[in-house]
């Protein structure tokens, strides 16, 4: 049996992989500096056990190849464990480059976006996987209610990302993917410290149009940028939407759960009804049956009752305290459109209670002093907003903020404080406020401590 160790196993992309090589036959290993969150169960639920701590011991003698993750501490003279990898004259492969290997030769579909990608790619599978076709699936996050990779023997559907693939691999990590199909759902500038210009992180989802046949795109039509490049690849489009596309919504309503019609060509198709929250998750849907009906790979029964049933993604505005008088809701605020989409999905669903967001800047974007304008409006329409200090990691690499400014910028929209500790959350909130949590990290640890706060205050 073929052993493949992981460094930096814990990460949502690196975690989801090594579940598609132990299904694979692959006997798996793997180390991390700390495993938290949904990763951690991902690879408990594998029987996976990562080693905590990197050291060039954890690596296998008889390891027959080795996947380096792109995380910042993982760049070559920074990790003794990645280094020792390096040196050790063993197979050094990417997790993207796994996932291509591992799929090859069947039909991928690769959704791809600044925003929208990991959900997108979760309901396109969990609809493929209820609707009894086989598919495959790779999701860089976890969903709620199935792992984040499976093998499948059908279709492949891969979530994919334009980040670089390895420290020592510029290529965008989707194209390693080989599609067939493409959804794109969106291209607003984000990594800016890979991709300074809108034109340069234009270019790789270009190269990734065309690398797919003539009738492979399906884009969306609210986002402009996503919209033009499809149509600047000369290829057939099938776009969608909720105001517009060939796909689109109508009559959409709000509420603990949403419903609209599906649109087809200005032809009602279905009423179709979700518990995720918010325009994006609606969109989102709309873009997922844009491509399943275009293709006529799942009949409109099995979508709707599908669509119905999909319990989202975690930490995308999943309920983290159902038996909470003040309901607590975690979302993934890694980008400006991100944390806005969260934000106003929230204040659609509880227009009349007051809005308390948690925030950590995780991201380099975040931290990166070229956006600091992304703090002026972000956080329009809440209560107010606890700012945790930026990460630190890679703060070398770009022009980092300090919390001092993050905060300054902050408070010329809201009312902004400085995170100090769960309780000081928790003795500040009142009985009708509701909290979201935006970070793509752990509040510096305090995370699950936060929730507990509060649950063990307004426990119903």
């Amino acid at each position: 049996m073929k052993k493949i160790h992981l460094i930096g196993i814990c990460g949502v992309g690196m975690s989801a992989t090594a579940l598609l090589l132990k299904e694979a036959g692959y006997e798996v290993t793997g180390s991390d500096a700390e495993c938290y969150g949904p990763p951690a169960a991902t690879l408990k639920n594998a029987g996976i056990a990562p080693l905590l701590g990197y050291r060039p011991e954890n690596i296998p003698e008889d390891a027959d190849e080795i996947i380096i993750g792109r995380n910042a501490k993982l760049a070559p003279g920074e990790n003794a464990e990645a280094d020792a990898a390096r040196r050790s004259g063993k197979s050094i492969k990417s997790f993207p480059e796994i996932i291509g290997e591992l799929s090859r030769g069947r039909d991928t579909l690769v959704v791809a976006g600044s925003y929208g990608k990991s959900s997108t790619t979760a309901l396109v599978a969990h609809i493929l996987r209820s609707s009894g076709v086989e598919a495959g699936y790779f999701v860089g996050a976890v969903p709620a209610a199935m792992p984040p990779a499976m093998l499948g023997s059908a279709l492949f559907v891969a979530e994919g990302d334009e980040y670089p693939t390895a420290h020592d691999d510029a290529r965008p990590k989707f194209m390693h993917l080989h599609p067939r199909d493409v959804i794109l759902t969106s291209v607003v500038h984000d990594h800016v410290n890979v991709y300074p210009t809108q034109a340069s992180y234009e270019k790789p989802f270009a190269e990734l149009l065309a690398s797919v046949p003539n009738d492979g795109i399906v884009v969306c039509a609210t986002e402009p940028n996503a919209l033009r490049l499809a149509k600047a690849s000369g290829k057939a489009v099938v776009s969608y939407g909720i105001e517009n596309g060939d796909f689109h919504a109508e009559q959409v309503r709000f509420g603990e759960r949403t419903t609209f019609t599906l649109v087809r060509d200005g032809v009602a198709v279905a009423e179709l009804s979700t518990a995720e929250l918010g325009r994006h998750a609606v969109e989102n849907i709309v873009g997922a049956a844009a491509y399943l009906l275009s293709r006529d790979i799942v009949p409109v029964n099995d979508l709707q009752k599908a669509v119905a049933s999909f319990g989202g993604v975690l930490r995308r505005l999943n309920n983290l305290l159902p038996d909470s008088r003040v309901p607590v809701y975690e979302g993934f605020g890694s980008s400006y459109e991100k944390a806005r989409s969260a934000i106003e999905a929230m204040l659609l669903r509880f227009p009349d209670r007051p809005l308390v967001v948690v925030f950590e800047p995780h991201t380099f974007g975040w931290r990166n002093r070229a956006n600091l304008a992304w703090y002026d409006d972000v956080f329009k329409g809440i209560a107010c907003v606890y700012v945790a200090p930026p990460e630190k990691q890679g703060a070398g690499t770009h022009e980092q903020l300090s919390h001092e400014e993050i905060l300054e910028r902050a408070a010329g929209m809201v009312n902004a404080r400085p995170y100090e500790s769960p309780a000081q959350v928790s003795g500040a909130l009142k009985e009708n406020d509701v909290v979201l949590i935006l970070t793509s990290g752990d509040l510096h640890g305090t995370l699950k401590e936060l929730a507990d706060t509060i649950q063990n205050r307004f426990a119903v």
